[in-house]
């Protein structure tokens, strides 16, 4: 995947400007969460073909009991 930045696009607006544009919400989603997962990935510094594992040492599970 190889997302460019088109920044001929974006532009300071006002909140009226942006809802008649609606550049982003015309995606579908899962192409959003592709563009997300990609922007994730730079911000974070990871390979997007080689994300990191999640540490599950660090959340534990119990048994819920019911009171009464």
């Amino acid at each position: 995947m190889a997302f460019k930045l088109d920044r001929t696009v974006f532009k300071a607006q006002t909140f009226k400007e942006e809802q008649k544009s609606k550049t982003f919400a015309h995606e579908s989603y899962g192409e959003r969460l592709r563009i997300s997962f990609y922007l994730n990935s730079v911000a974070y510094g990871f390979d997007i073909n080689n994300p990191p594992k999640m540490n599950r040492s660090v959340f534990s599970m119990r048994k819920f009991e019911k009171n009464g």
